[in-house]
């Protein structure tokens, strides 16, 4: 199997994190509620994670990354505690419904949203974002880098902007993270929120949000938190204001070990490497008759994802011969990007998905290129 659908979930995980997540689960106890040696291992395990993920997105204050399941509740957390009715926020046609949804339910509930366009061939024009203002704009969510194109937005001139305006800058980093370089403080961002199973290299079910000191965000859930339990409301201090119930211990122990393969290894390294890859396949693939390529595969400030299309094929189709054929796994359809594809006028068929990560290769790259070339000799079903 080649799997390239690594913007989905990293198959290959480093050794490490699935020995970290096996010995947590028969050491580990539960973060905070009482004193066993068990307990404190689990807080020991769960802080040193907020300090690895710290350094990674430049948050001043471990005790402001906040654990979630992945990066859906986080950013669900973050604008539905940031934004309420009569508020306006603006957002980017590149999101994924991660970020759309929670928007879209925002604005069921009186809050005003308006989107930076994406142009037919998927680029957005940061210029446009001064005629967006309202007096009303409280804030930008964002995604850093396209889960469709692999195109990536300028944080720094981003965070720029939201400064100069008053506004909060809230980065949906799930395909950048452990990917391209974010540092909060010198970038001017808000809220970073991340997943643990792509770019991390970590397992399922971990991710987080960080938080700037001095934002404050409503808590979305309620509950036990193993500390000030005659509290009536959730504590108002991070992280436990945004970490209702018991943490997933297991897991951050296995992301805590990928953070350490990442730190060792280098995220620019890393990047290096998957932009060689992703370059590699594009000359293979880009003057065969009947591709299209979105996006511009043959820049370095990008996310390590190509997206295309065969002439006469659904994408559907076109994944399914990938992986029934060759043995290359690949995402096809609309990949939770509706306006994106929108944009692009490819709604109705849809694109497959190449997406590589750190433990892909050359020879497997040459692989799924000649997989392409074969289909499109071969033509349409």
């Amino acid at each position: 199997m080649i799997y390239l659908d690594n913007a989905a979930t990293t198959l290959r995980k480093p050794p490490a994190v699935a020995r970290a997540v096996t010995a947590a689960l028969g050491s580990l106890g539960n973060c905070g509620r009482d004193l066993s040696e068990a307990a404190l291992d689990a807080g020991r395990t769960v802080y040193a994670a907020r300090e690895k993920l710290a350094r990674l997105f430049g948050c001043p204050r471990p005790d402001h990354v906040c654990m979630t399941l992945n990066s859906t509740m986080a950013l669900n957390i973050a604008i539905r505690g940031l934004y309420g009715p009569g508020d306006h926020v603006i957002s980017t046609d590149w999101e994924h419904n991660s970020v759309l949804r929670p928007l879209y339910a925002l604005e069921d509930w009186g809050c005003e949203l308006s989107f930076l366009p994406a142009g037919p061939d998927g680029r957005i024009d940061l210029a446009a974002l001064e005629g967006l203002v309202r007096p009303n704009t409280r804030g930008l969510v964002c995604t850093h880098a396209s889960n469709l194109t692999g195109e990536a937005l300028d944080l720094a001139a981003l965070g720029r902007f939201t400064r100069a305006h008053g506004l909060t800058l809230v980065v949906d980093a799930s395909q950048s993270a452990g990917t391209l370089p974010i540092d909060m403080e010198a970038m001017g961002i808000d809220v970073v929120c991340f997943t643990g199973h792509k770019g991390l290299l970590g397992p399922q079910g971990t991710g987080g949000l960080c938080v700037r000191p001095g934002v404050e965000i409503a808590p979305l859930l309620s509950g036990g938190t193993g500390v000030q339990s005659f509290l009536p409301r959730q504590p108002a201090a991070y992280p436990t204001r945004l970490e209702a119930g018991t943490l997933n211990g297991h897991g951050i122990a296995g992301l805590s070990a990928a953070l350490d393969f990442l730190e060792q290894t280098g995220v620019e390294r890393i990047h290096a490497w998957e932009t060689a890859l992703v370059r590699r396949f594009y000359r293979a693939v880009r003057d065969l008759p009947g591709v299209r390529v979105y996006g511009r595969p043959w820049r370095y400030d990008r996310a390590p994802i190509l997206s295309l299309e065969l002439a006469g094929w659904d994408s559907s189709e076109l994944s399914d011969a990938l992986w029934t054929d060759f043995g290359v796994v690949t995402r096809p359809g609309g990949h939770c990007a509706p306006r994106l594809h929108q944009a692009l006028h490819t709604a109705e068929r849809g694109l497959v998905r190449f997406s590589w990560s750190w433990y892909n290769t050359q020879e497997e790259t040459d692989v799924a290129a000649a997989a392409v070339a074969r289909l499109a000799e071969e033509g349409a079903p």
